[in-house]
């Protein structure tokens, strides 16, 4: 592995960081000088927190150590909360089914 100095890794995240609040800020600065969000827009930004999420979450569950594993228990258990989530809409219930397979697969 390389080895990176401290200063240039502290300029790294400092770059991170304000690119980060930059793109964030140009959205509130955009949408003061719009006086109503077009519904396009709108949709896309409804859909951004479940693309977020789907971003972490599925390389942890099909390539926990860095290759692809699709024949685990943890992706069945993915598998079956993301039916019961598309199903009833149910945070509960999705947590409660993927768990229970997950428990289930592995204890067996």
């Amino acid at each position: 592995m390389t080895a990176v100095s401290d200063p240039v890794l502290w300029a790294a995240f400092v770059v991170a960081a304000v690119g980060s609040y930059l793109v964030r800020s140009s959205f509130l600065v955009l949408f003061q000088r719009v006086d109503e969000v077009p519904p396009r827009v709108e949709r896309a930004l409804e859909l951004v927190p479940a693309a977020a999420l789907a971003a972490l979450v599925l390389p942890a569950l099909v390539a926990p150590e860095g290759s692809l594993a699709l024949l685990t228990p943890k992706v069945a258990a993915g598998g079956v909360a993301t039916a019961v989530a598309w199903r009833t809409e149910s945070m509960t219930w999705t947590l409660a089914a993927g768990m229970g397979t997950l428990w289930l697969l592995l204890a067996l």
